[in-house]
């Protein structure tokens, strides 16, 4: 896997609440952040993989709808994990 137990629970702690606070949103944005860029370099060099393709697209769904969900719950974490992790919006 490309991300190891270890990198996950740094990210988790990082983000979330704690190392073992695996359901937060943002801790759920970073990770899916984290998977998006994993998958979008793979895909640089291999224009044909449609079911990565497929999955990125899935993954990008995901985080917009944790984001919005985020936003409407609390603006100011929602700006702070916007800030953070250097999404566009």
């Amino acid at each position: 896997m490309y991300l190891s137990k270890e990198a996950k629970q740094e990210l988790f702690e990082k983000y979330g609440s704690g190392k073992n606070d695996t359901g937060s949103t943002e801790g759920q944005i970073a990770l899916f952040t984290k998977r998006i860029a994993h998958i979008s370099k793979h895909l640089k060099g291999n224009q044909k993989d449609f079911n990565s393709e497929r999955a990125l697209v899935s993954l990008v769904g995901k985080r917009r709808r944790l984001l919005d969900y985020l936003m409407k719950k609390d603006i100011m974490r929602y700006r702070e994990i916007v800030k953070d992790l250097g999404l566009r919006k």
